[in-house]
């Protein structure tokens, strides 16, 4: 009995102009990710769309590929607004792969960078402006930068652009750009609230979910060491010996960052650091030297969570684990990029059970709780459940869980006696 043949899918037929098929093929794009094989189609017919995929699975080619092609066959230009400096760069390395090769240039509007060398470029007339807010509403103030012909925009990690810290500069920048425009938000996790802020400002929006939102990428392990806080350092040792690629290292403060890069090279490794009080050309240097293997560890604050594009990190380590629960998608999605495995730990003192367990229904998922022979075995601190709850409760209560589980949603089952 002959088994059928799964088709193989290409970016043909998905209503790419010819020339921009060659391009990709060129450059070795020849067999599309999912989000990009069912956002390219809609978009490119001129709708709004919601875009929901993990992290590592080429959402960016899947908003520039019809944004290039509307702009070499029409007038006007598209904004494209991102949380972070560092994803505003890798966008833009995405853009320059096509864009330049119909004429259309790119500008990159962020802070902590050169404002001269920005107006330099705005004077160019660029026709897709990458910003972050508040570098962007600077501009705006100043008169530098007009959106008034702005009929494509973009919400890049549209979770972080539509919280509560960025919404009011979001809001000041669509004052500014026509109604009449088509609007696309992609993110991993997309929760309720902002679904209802972006359905006001988009018309009819066609929601793509190639994964539900906090879906982790298929191909990471993930596990999590029970670990006092003054071993964690020991424990960091044992892992990096074991372990002989490149590892991306998240602490949850700036400090704790210096402290652990500082750490990291007296146990011997090349090791930088990434926060917001390093400059934009220390960041820069950070990244490209981890990115060409000069430094083998990068440690971050969440700031990296998103928008670090490096094919190849062996692991992630979560020293700390993050304080917005939504983060830890994020951050293991640095690793097992692009198809490729990868691997996720992070430490947990005895005192976050609640924190892992909120982890778990984020992403419906167990962790498996892993132990090193040379450390002392511990155990979750069990704490009382209030009256009229069932469950493990830890010693924070995420808002998150608290939201879901007022909507009903489903979580697996776990077994509490490693808690």
């Amino acid at each position: 009995m002959e088994v059928p043949q799964r088709p193989i899918v290409s970016f043909d037929g998905l209503g790419i102009a010819p020339r921009i098929l060659e391009i990709l093929d060129r450059i070795r794009f020849t067999v599309p990710t999912p989000i990009q094989h069912k956002a390219i189609p809609i978009a490119i017919e001129g709708k709004d769309v919601i875009g929901v995929a993990q992290t590592g699975t080429g959402k960016t080619l899947a908003f520039a590929i019809p944004i290039i092609q509307r702009l070499s066959q029409k007038k006007g230009r598209c904004l494209i607004l991102v949380p972070t400096r560092e994803l505003a760069l890798q966008v833009n390395e995405t853009f320059q792969k096509i864009a330049p090769l119909f004429g259309i240039r790119t500008a990159v509007i962020i802070g902590g960078a050169s404002m001269y060398n920005q107006l330099q470029a705005l004077r160019k007339n660029p026709r897709v402006l990458i910003a972050t807010p508040g570098r962007l509403v600077d501009h705006m103030s100043r008169r530098t930068v007009l959106l008034a012909d702005v009929d494509v925009l973009v919400l890049d990690e549209a979770d972080r652009m539509l919280d509560m810290g960025f919404l009011p500069q979001i809001q000041q920048i669509l004052r500014f750009i026509p109604k009449n425009r088509q609007t696309m938000l992609f993110s991993a996790t997309i929760p309720g609230e902002v679904l209802k802020i972006a359905a006001s400002h988009m018309k009819l929006p066609v929601h793509i979910e190639i994964a539900p939102s906090g879906t982790t990428a298929e191909r990471i392990i993930q596990e999590v060491f029970i670990v006092k806080r003054d071993a964690k350092k020991q424990l960091l040792a044992k892992i990096l010996e074991q372990y002989h690629g490149s590892v991306l290292l998240f602490s949850r403060t700036k400090i704790g960052a210096r402290k652990i890069t500082r750490i990291i090279r007296e146990m011997g490794h090349r090791a930088a650091e990434i926060h917001s009080d390093r400059s934009l050309s220390q960041r820069k240097e950070a990244l490209d030297g981890f990115k060409t293997g000069r430094y083998r560890v990068l440690v971050a604050t969440d700031i990296a969570a998103r928008g670090i594009d490096v094919i190849g990190i062996e692991l992630v380590i979560n020293y700390d684990l993050p304080e917005d629960t939504e983060n830890y998608v994020h951050r293991i999605g640095r690793t097992g990029r692009a198809g490729h495995e990868g691997r996720a730990i992070s430490f947990a003192t005895p005192e976050q059970g609640g924190d892992v367990r909120s982890i778990e229904m984020l992403i419906k998922t167990a962790l498996p709780v892993s132990e090193h022979p040379d450390l002392p075995r511990e155990r979750f601190v069990q704490y009382s459940k209030p009256a009229g709850h069932s469950g493990f409760y830890g010693i924070r209560r995420n808002r998150h869980v608290r939201r879901k589980k007022r909507l009903g949603h489903q979580y697996p089952r776990h077994n509490f006696n490693r808690f």
